[in-house]
């Protein structure tokens, strides 16, 4: 008690603080003198939380926690009911923001998951501390620095792993087959989060890259990306799942596929005069055909590179309605380590389309979580625009694809074994009896063995659902074993090969190159007729 009401006098401050610099901020940006009438309603309402505050703490049943009241109650509660978007960041989320922000953190080097109540790895990244130091997949985490995980979370786990660059950890780990604990003693090191975190060419001269986020180095990843595919004949654009960003970046990596001029994005809010974004370097000519993959968690950066390729007839948008994030955040550093993400502007395509989904009389949890990935926004309410070759797209409800294809819902089969972990168990167990090498493939031997593994571990299921799933079935076994002996690079690059929307993609692809041939025709048609005919 006797600490939350020391803390509570200034995070209130804090609290009121925060609010005037807001205002300040936008009365600076806007140039508008605030009514002296408005600062008597602000004032008002700041007494009025500042007594609701004062009540609560000296007469809630339980102690207060004050930290839980004004980070995690007022002031996101202030932020929600302006929009879904802003947010403020306690010192802990700041730093994780800022940490995803610059693309690298300190530590080990390695993914971290829970199974039956231990946290295990999942895998090392390869050429990290722990890679180096022979961790392996399915390894138990008994200890960090003598402390026991017992009970830990995984969050709690990962955080004793990292660390300032050079410094020690000492992990203790539990691996099947052997009878002690094995002890590992690593130096902290940076570690890269690469946002490019898997490109290969998937076909002679098509390339597949998938992009996961974009953070500082991300132009910098899709450069290199490029470089090493060589001369092009086609790209795959993995976008799913990639929540977007840093603006900035979203810009750069549209530039790289775009033509030197075209528009990328502009924004304005009404504290700030529009600012429109320009493909500064352009493609150098390389019209390669692109086909975009994107599905409901494809959002805002990654929204901004869809709907520029998509108004610029550049590439074929291919999957699930994306999620529809058209807000800019600014995020203010303040006092104790904190940050305000603020909306101060709404972002537009080319086109002109605002693509950010209606917010309105919908929960937060709504807004993110219940929608529908199957229903695609009603196109009668939707504001109309066209792409360069003047195919009509829709503003508001995310980026409409081109091709929509819906996601392959798995079985009652298939949720079973992913359930009991049954691919991830048999690998790391395969792996250390057979060494297998890069020509493995799943053969009639390896699925006898990997169904005795199903009965010893008792997990249930039938022949027939072996065989009617034998295909899906092989591809995560030789997933699995490509992480557990090559590392989380090589199992990604098998999972792409047969992912069914990869596949279609590369269908796509003569389709693609229809698309932006016509519309480079159509363009050149316009730009040469007669101004009195346009």
């Amino acid at each position: 008690m006797a600490r939350s009401s020391r803390r509570s006098p200034f995070l209130v401050v804090f609290f009121l603080l925060t609010c005037g610099c807001l205002g300040i901020l936008f009365a600076q940006h806007s140039g508008q003198q605030t009514s002296l009438g408005g600062d008597s309603d602000v004032r008002d309402s700041l007494k009025q939380f500042t007594d609701v505050y004062q009540i609560v703490e000296d007469n809630y049943a339980e102690p207060v926690n004050a930290d839980k009241a004004i980070y995690n109650g007022a002031i996101p509660g202030m932020l929600h009911a302006l929009d879904p978007h802003s947010n403020f960041f306690d010192p802990k989320s700041y730093a994780l923001m800022r940490e995803d922000q610059r693309g690298k953190y300190y530590g080990v080097g390695m993914t971290v998951g829970p199974r039956n109540n231990k946290v295990i790895v999942i895998f090392p990244f390869v050429g990290t501390p722990a890679y180096k130091a022979g961790i392996h997949p399915g390894d138990v985490i008994v200890a960090v620095d003598g402390k026991s995980t017992e009970n830990m979370s995984t969050a709690d786990v990962a955080d004793l792993l990292k660390g300032p660059k050079g410094t020690t950890v000492h992990i203790s780990i539990s691996r099947e087959g052997v009878e002690k604990p094995m002890e590992f003693t690593l130096i902290r090191d940076e570690i890269p989060r690469y946002s490019v975190d898997v490109h290969f060419l998937i076909r002679p001269g098509v390339g597949y890259m998938h992009v996961s986020g974009f953070n500082e180095t991300t132009e910098t990843e899709v450069v290199k990306a490029l470089d090493e595919f060589g001369d092009l004949k086609g790209l795959i654009l993995d976008l799913r799942g990639n929540p977007g960003g840093l603006l900035s970046e979203g810009v750069g990596v549209a530039d790289k596929f775009l033509k030197k001029g075209q528009i990328i994005v502009s924004h304005h809010g009404r504290a700030s005069a529009e600012k429109r974004y320009m493909a500064q370097h352009g493609n150098s000519g390389k019209e390669y055909p692109i086909v975009v993959l994107v599905n409901r968690l494809t959002a805002s950066a990654a929204e901004i590179v869809s709907g520029a390729i998509q108004d610029h007839d550049r590439g074929l948008i291919v999957g699930e309605v994306t999620f529809g994030k058209g807000l800019v955040q600014t995020v203010y550093p303040l006092s104790e380590n904190t940050g305000l993400a603020l909306t101060t502007a709404r972002y537009y395509t080319p086109s002109g389309r605002l693509i950010q989904r209606d917010y309105s009389n919908v929960s937060l949890y709504d807004y993110y979580y219940s929608r529908d990935s199957a229903e695609a926004p009603n196109n009668s309410s939707r504001e109309v625009k066209l792409t360069d070759s003047g195919r009509t797209v829709y503003g508001g409800g995310g980026i409409t694809p081109d091709v929509p294809v819906a996601p392959v819902k798995s079985n009652h089969f298939q949720d079973t074994l992913l359930q009991h972990y049954a691919f991830f168990n048999y690998a790391k167990r395969y792996v250390v009896s057979h060494r297998p090498t890069k020509n493995f493939e799943a053969d009639d031997a390896v699925m006898q063995d990997f169904r005795k593994s199903l009965d010893e571990a008792n997990i249930p299921y039938t022949q027939a659902e072996l065989v009617d799933n034998a295909d899906w079935v092989k591809s995560n076994i030789k997933a699995e074993i490509f992480v557990d002996a090559f590392g989380q690079d090589e199992g990604v690059k098998v999972r792409a090969e047969a992912d069914p929307l990869v596949v279609k993609g590369l269908e796509l692809m003569p389709q693609a190159k229809a698309l932006a041939e016509n519309a480079k025709k159509i363009v050149a048609e316009h730009n040469a007729a007669p101004a009195f005919n346009r």
